[in-house]
């Protein structure tokens, strides 16, 4: 199912630097603010099936969510990460996780059709190239599988929208993208021929939400 893993790119050895400042806070800023959103992007991943994969799986704040019985792999762009996720795993005795290994998630080591869910939390709007990212997942996901993304999406018009645009460089700097849309994302599903099931709003205050989409069988 694995090949070698490819991480390429100017922009992602920027990433890098700057997820390996992060890593030692992660968990404190992050931890409670998104979990209920992962918790929900777990649990539509874990319908579709056993075999899932956690694009941009980061210190591993999501693993313990996953059903006892799942086969969990996780990719992340940074070792710094990762470690932290691997001490999650031995300290919990996560037996699910079947691994975590360093990869870029537009360049997956993975061959086709090898899970049953992609999720990707808080991710697909930092990713130098989306539009790969999701052509990725797409790759390695069954017919009929499920590509899960829990993230913040900015408002397409009004009021909202217009703040979210004048702010989206303060949120760069914070880790997210208040003017990228979910509809640049149901636009690459029409041209792929993905079925876009929907975006749902969680907590808080349905700032985060769950986007679906289904592979064709």
């Amino acid at each position: 199912m694995l090949s070698e893993p490819q991480v390429t790119g100017p922009s992602t050895a920027l990433m890098r630097k700057a997820y390996a400042r992060w890593a030692p806070v992660y968990d404190v800023v992050y931890d409670k603010l998104t979990e209920p959103a992962a918790r929900a992007a777990v649990r539509a991943a874990a319908a579709c099936g056993p075999r899932i994969l956690e694009a941009g799986v980061g210190t591993g704040l999501s693993l313990g969510y996953y059903p006892a019985g799942s086969f969990v792999c996780g990719v992340d762009l940074s070792e710094d990460m990762l470690k932290r996720a691997r001490q999650k795993v031995r300290r919990r005795n996560l037996a699910h996780v079947r691994g975590l290994q360093v990869m870029d998630v537009c360049h997956l080591g993975y061959a086709d059709a090898s899970f049953d869910a992609v999720v990707a939390q808080f991710l697909i709007t930092l990713v130098p190239d989306p539009e790969a990212a999701l052509s990725e997942f797409l790759r390695v996901v069954r017919p009929g599988g499920e590509i899960v993304l829990a993230n913040h999406f900015g408002q397409t018009d009004g009021p909202v929208a217009r703040v979210e645009e004048i702010v989206a460089p303060l949120c760069t700097k914070i880790g997210w993208s208040s003017d990228f849309k979910s509809t640049r994302i149901e636009a690459w599903a029409r041209r792929n021929g993905v079925e876009f099931i929907g975006v749902a709003p969680t907590f808080p205050g349905g700032f985060f939400k769950i986007l679906r989409m289904r592979k064709p069988a």
